[in-house]
């Protein structure tokens, strides 16, 4: 089910250059509503709706507040955050003091703008085969990154339980899509299927066992449910957002191989001692999606990956 269309809003989105900040702003655009992107660095390619350069990890509460209340915004989305690249103060910084700030901001505008951030199933951490992992479960990462994104859930859930805010924190799974960040395991293996295109060659792909299970979801998709918690108040303070089925990694490797339609020759190197299908499996419940945002995954795993391909075979064309 798609998000339903809200009367037209004045939506900041932190983050607004990003992988999933960028779909969504084009996404509010095109239903008439006024985005404003907010990011640390100009982008290259402009963003959708206006764009406001601004350090969201060291910008004081009270300087953000007031520029979302001379905006007259109506909602926030947190895409921001960092992982890939970043020592721990940085992390640190992107995704707990962010948040932190963002929260006091939010709870001091003159009218306290909906907050929807977002957070990662990296937060449950793993679970035994088989296991739907849900909200009321508790959390036991096993990443620094997890960790430190549980932290910001926390900050976000502790303002909404003392009703200094009006928001919701959307655990998504691992998501795939067009523009996938080049650090990831899909965004590396899209990378060099695409050099071996151009030079008419098989691609060589070194990878460590795949065994992993994971919940993969779309990007349009999880678009879709953040448009529907944009527009939807929420009883609960955490949903998931997933397919609801953990898929191996390999498959979307596969996938992504046969939709690019380059040969590939992949060599698999052993895996790290203690890893392996028995130790690596998350699924997500999404029953509280459906029930609180009327959402639920339409797309299939082989279309989040050939817009992935597709998109990455433009971004070669464009240079």
């Amino acid at each position: 089910m798609s998000a339903p269309h809200a009367a037209p809003a004045r939506v900041a989105v932190l983050g607004g250059t990003g992988f999933i900040g960028r779909v969504l702003a084009d996404r509010l655009v095109e239903q008439g509503h006024e985005v404003l992107s907010l990011a640390r660095k100009e982008p290259a390619v402009p963003v959708p709706g206006r764009f406001a350069r601004v350090d969201l990890s060291s910008t004081a509460p009270a300087e953000l507040a007031a520029l979302l209340d001379r905006e007259r915004i109506d909602a926030v989305v947190n895409a921001a955050g960092g992982m890939w690249g970043l020592n721990d103060e940085q992390m640190y910084e992107a995704n707990v003091v962010l948040v932190d700030r963002l929260v006091e901001a939010v709870a001091a505008m003159t009218a306290p703008a909906r907050l929807v951030h977002l957070g990662t199933v990296h937060e449950y951490g793993m679970a035994p085969i088989g296991v739907s992992q849900r909200e009321d479960d508790a959390p036991a990462p096993v990443m620094e990154y997890g960790k430190l994104k549980l932290a910001a859930t926390e900050s976000v859930v502790r303002a909404v339980a003392a009703g200094r805010v009006d928001g919701v924190v959307l655990r998504l799974g691992n998501v795939v899509g067009a523009g996938q960040p080049g650090h990831s395991l899909l965004g590396v293996m899209a990378a060099k299927l695409d050099a071996a295109r151009l030079a008419g060659e098989s691609a060589q792909l070194s990878l460590a066992p795949l065994t992993a299970q994971r919940d993969f979801v779309d990007l349009t998709d999880t678009v879709d449910a953040v448009l529907a918690a944009v527009a939807t108040p929420t009883a609960a303070a955490v949903i998931n957002v997933g397919t609801g089925s953990a898929s191996a990694a390999r498959l979307l490797v596969e996938l992504l191989i046969e939709e690019s339609g380059v040969p590939a020759e992949i060599t698999e190197v052993p895996a790290p001692e203690g890893t392996g299908p028995e130790t690596d499996w998350q699924q997500l419940d999404i029953a509280l999606a459906a029930e609180q945002l009327g959402w639920a995954p339409r797309r299939t795993l082989r279309q989040a990956v050939a817009a992935l391909w597709q998109a990455q075979v433009g971004s070669a064309v464009a240079q």
